[in-house]
C-alpha cells in the first residue's frame, strides 16, 4: 500500500582541505535517489566549489541518475566550481564511454588523485587567495577547524583543514604544508598513527593543547599566531 519508497542511496560526506568528498553507496535512480543526490550537491555548492563523487559502491545508475550527475556538474561549473568522479566501477565507466560523457567528467582512479587534481588548479573554486606560507590544521572538532581556517587565512596563511589523520596524510602528500597545527581527539589505527608521526618529523608542528577550544577566542588567536610565527621565523600575523 502507498507510502514513500525507501531511498536506496546513502551519501557520506567529508571535507579534505578545500575539497568535499561525497561517497555514494547504492543505486542512483529516478525518484528519491536522484532527488537526494541533487539536493545534497546543491546544498554543498552554497559554500563549497570543489566536489568529488566517489562512486566505488554504486552498483547501478539509470538515465535519470546520469542526468542528475550532469546537471550537478553544470551547476557547479556555472558557479565556477567543479564535480570530479573517482573510483568509477567498470559498469558505470562503460556507460559513460557509450554516451560520450567520459569526455565531460574528469574521472580519477582514487580519492587522492581527485583531490590532487583540484589542488593542481588555480581556478576560481578557491575564493580567497593568500600569499603566506601554507598551514595544515588537523583537529576532531569541526567548530575549531572552522575557526582556524578563517583566522589563519585572514592572517595571510594558505590554510587547509582535516578532521582525521588519514585525510591529513592525504593532504600532506598532495600539497605539502609549511607547518602543521595539531589538535586533539585524533583517533586512528596504529599504522596511521605511525605514518603521521613520521610525517610530523619532516615539518614544523604547533600543538593546540586541550584548552584551546575553551580559551577566550582573542587570546587563543594571539597565542596561536605567535607560535606559528615563531616556528616559521615570521612576525606574528594578527588579522586586520
Amino acid at each position: 500500500m502507498g507510502g514513500k519508497s525507501k531511498v536506496r542511496l546513502t551519501l557520506e560526506t567529508r571535507e579534505v582541505g578545500r575539497v568535499t568528498i561525497v561517497r555514494c553507496k547504492g543505486r542512483i535512480t529516478a525518484g528519491a535517489e536522484t532527488e537526494s543526490l541533487r539536493a545534497h550537491i546543491v546544498n554543498l555548492l552554497r559554500d563549497r566549489k570543489a566536489i568529488v563523487l566517489n562512486l566505488e559502491e554504486v552498483d547501478f545508475v539509470d538515465s535519470s541518475g546520469l542526468g542528475t550527475m550532469v546537471r550537478s556538474l553544470t551547476t557547479a561549473r556555472q558557479l565556477h566550481g567543479d564535480v570530479k568522479l573517482c573510483n568509477v566501477p567498470d559498469v558505470i565507466r562503460n556507460v559513460l564511454k557509450m554516451t560520450h560523457l567520459d569526455k565531460l567528467f574528469d574521472t580519477q582512479d582514487s580519492e587522492e588523485k581527485a583531490v590532487a587534481a583540484f589542488y593542481r588548479l588555480s581556478g576560481s573554486w578557491e575564493k580567497l587567495k593568500t600569499t603566506g606560507p601554507s598551514v595544515l590544521c588537523v583537529d576532531s572538532n569541526a567548530d575549531v577547524l572552522a575557526y582556524l581556517r578563517e583566522l589563519l587565512r585572514r592572517a595571510g596563511y594558505e590554510t587547509y583543514t582535516s578532521n582525521n589523520l588519514h585525510d591529513c596524510l592525504l593532504l600532506m602528500r598532495v600539497t605539502p604544508p609549511g607547518l602543521l597545527v595539531v589538535g586533539g581527539g585524533l583517533l586512528a589505527s596504529a599504522a596511521t598513527q605511525e605514518a603521521f608521526q613520521s610525517a610530523c618529523a619532516k615539518v614544523p608542528v604547533v600543538e593546540l593543547g586541550d584548552e584551546f577550544s575553551m580559551l577566550d577566542a582573542g587570546e587563543a588567536a594571539s597565542v596561536l599566531l605567535e607560535k606559528i610565527g615563531a616556528r616559521l621565523n615570521l612576525p606574528s600575523r594578527l588579522p586586520s
